[in-house]
C-alpha cells in the first residue's frame, strides 16, 4: 500500500509551511532517517526526515509552493516490493494551494474614478477639507471626527455633536475656535443624510482603519510603488504583536543605569580571555551578555515577576529562560537563553553568538525559540538612546535597552560626566503590577550597576 508523505507540523503552533526545497526526486530510494525536504516556517528553515523505506513514487506538491496546511500529503511513497508505477497512479493530485499573490497595482482604481468626491485641487483649500473629514468618516465606519483634544472636551460641555461643527483646521480638523463659533450658531452643518449602502473610498492622501488593499493603493499614484508580498514570519510577527497590543494591558518603568563599573569589568575580563591555538581569544563579552545575566538574577530576586498570565492560574518559573531579540531578514526572532542565572558570562557570550549566526541562516529549532519567561530587546548598537518594546506573551515582561553615553550627572553637589545607560521595563499589568515592576527594575539596575554582584 503506497505510504503517504505529509506536510509535518514542525512546532505546536504550525498551521502552514512553505516547501522550500526538495532533497529527493522520483524514483529515488530512501531510508528510514534520510533528509528528503526541507521546510520554511514562520521563523525557520527545518530538515524533514523519511520515516519508512521505500521509493519516492511521486511529488504532489512542488518546492518552492507556499502556505501548504499541515498534513496535507505533499508525496506518495512506494513501500518496498511495491511496483513504484502503481504507487504513482493512485496518488492522484494533492489539493496544494498555489503560492500567494499580491495585489496588483494595475487593479488598483485610480483615485479620481475611485470616489464620488471631488478630484482634490492642485493645491489645499479650505472647502476641501470638510469633504475629506467626512469621506475618512465613512471609512471606518465609526463616525470618527478628526478634532483637538480641547475641541472635544468643549464640544461636551456645550451638547453639540461634533459632527455638525465645520472644521478649520488642517484637513478639516475641528479646533478650539470652531467650538466657540458653533456656540452661537456658526458654522454649524444641516443634519447629515444617511450613508449610502457600502463605504466609499477615501480621498488622496486621506487613510482610515480597516480600509482594504484597494482602498489604500488608491492613495498612491500608479506606478510609484512596488509590492513586496508578505512572508510568513513577516504575517505572524504582525498577527502576534497586534494581539499583543490589543489585550495585553502594558505600563512602563524606566531608569538610568551607570555602567562605568561594568565597562571596566567587561575590559578586564575581555583582556584575560585564553586563547586558542591560533591566538584568538575563546570569548569576547558584551553589553548585553551583562544585560542577559543581570536580568536573569534580578527575576530570580524577584520571583514574582518571573511568571506568566494565564486565565486559570498565574504560572511562577523556577528558572530565568531569557529571550533575546535577534535581527534577521524579513524581521525578528528570539532565542532563549535556558536557565540563564546558572550560566556563566562567557557560556551565555557562545550561546548568543551561536543563536544569532543560526538565527539569521534561519536554522533554529522551534525549542530554541519557543517559550522564555521575558525577553531583551537591545537597540543600543543603533544610537536608540530610549525606546519602549512591545511584550512577546506568554511573557509579562520586556526590557528594552538603549545606548550607553556620556551624560552629566550630579554627585554631592557636583555635575561630572558618567557612562549612563537607560532601560525601561515593559509589564503586563494583568500579571505584575506597579510596585512589583518597580522592585524588578530597581534590582537590574543594582546588578548592571555593580558587576561584581553577578559572580556571587
Amino acid at each position: 500500500m503506497p505510504i503517504n508523505i505529509l506536510m509535518p507540523a514542525l512546532s505546536p503552533t504550525m498551521e502552514k509551511g512553505n516547501l522550500a526545497k526538495w532533497l529527493k526526486k522520483e524514483g529515488d530510494k530512501v531510508k528510514s532517517g534520510d533528509v528528503i525536504a526541507e521546510i520554511e516556517t514562520d521563523k525557520a528553515t527545518m530538515e524533514v526526515e523519511a520515516v519508512d523505506e521505500g521509493t519516492i513514487a511521486k511529488i504532489l506538491v512542488p518546492e518552492g509552493t507556499q502556505d501548504v496546511p499541515v498534513n496535507n500529503v505533499i508525496a506518495v511513497m512506494a513501500g518496498e516490493g511495491e511496483d513504484v508505477k502503481a504507487a504513482s497512479a493512485g496518488a492522484g493530485t494533492a489539493p496544494a494551494p498555489k503560492p500567494a499573490e499580491a495585489p496588483k497595482a494595475a487593479e488598483a482604481p485610480k483615485p479620481a474614478a475611485a470616489t464620488s468626491a471631488p478630484a482634490p485641487a492642485t493645491g489645499p483649500t479650505q472647502a476641501a477639507a470638510p469633504q475629506a473629514v467626512a469621506s475618512a468618516s465613512q471609512v471606518n465606519g465609526h463616525a470618527r471626527i478628526f478634532s483637538s483634544p480641547l475641541a472635544r472636551r468643549l464640544a461636551k460641555d456645550a451638547g453639540i455633536d461634533l459632527s455638525r461643527i465645520n472644521g478649520s483646521g488642517p484637513h478639516g480638523r475641528v479646533v478650539a475656535r470652531d467650538v466657540e463659533d458653533a456656540k452661537s450658531g456658526k458654522g454649524l452643518k444641516a443634519p447629515a443624510a444617511a450613508p449610502a449602502a457600502g463605504p466609499s473610498l477615501a480621498p488622496m492622501g486621506a487613510f482610515a482603519p480597516g480600509m482594504s488593499d484597494k482602498q489604500i493603493l488608491a492613495l498612491f499614484e500608479e506606478g510609484s510603488y512596488e509590492i513586496v508580498p508578505h512572508d510568513g514570519m513577516r504575517r505572524t510577527i504582525a498577527q502576534r504583536l497586534t494581539a499583543s497590543v490589543q489585550t495585553v494591558p502594558v505600563f512602563y518603568l524606566t531608569m538610568d543605569c551607570d555602567i562605568g563599573k561594568l565597562l571596566v569589568a567587561r575590559e578586564e575580563i575581555n583582556a584575560a580571555a585564553p586563547k586558542d591555538k591560533e591566538k584568538k581569544p575563546l570569548y569576547k563579552l558584551s553589553v548585553n551578555d551583562f544585560v542577559i545575566k543581570a536580568m536573569a538574577i534580578a527575576l530570580q530576586r524577584i520571583p514574582n515577576c518571573n511568571v506568566s498570565w494565564t486565565e486559570g492560574g498565574m504560572l511562577k518559573h523556577k528558572h530565568s529562560d531569557i529571550g533575546v531579540a535577534v535581527a534577521m531578514p524579513g524581521g525578528l526572532i528570539t532565542p532563549i537563553i535556558r536557565k540563564a542565572e546558572t550560566k556563566t558570562l562567557s557560556i551565555i557570550s557562545s550561546e548568543m553568538k551561536d543563536f544569532a549566526a543560526r538565527a539569521r541562516a534561519r536554522k533554529l529549532k522551534p525549542e530554541e525559540y519557543q517559550g522564555g519567561t521575558t525577553a531583551v530587546s537591545n537597540l543600543g548598537m543603533y544610537g536608540i538612546n530610549h525606546f519602549t518594546a512591545v511584550i512577546n506573551p506568554p511573557h509579562a515582561t520586556i526590557l528594552a535597552v538603549g545606548t550607553s553615553e556620556e551624560r552629566p550627572v550630579v554627585r554631592g553637589g557636583k555635575i561630572e560626566i558618567a557612562q549612563m545607560m537607560s532601560v525601561t521595563l515593559s509589564c503586563d499589568h494583568r500579571a505584575i503590577d506597579g510596585a512589583l515592576g518597580a522592585e524588578l527594575i530597581g534590582a537590574f539596575k543594582q546588578l548592571i550597576e555593580n558587576p561584581v554582584m553577578m559572580m556571587v
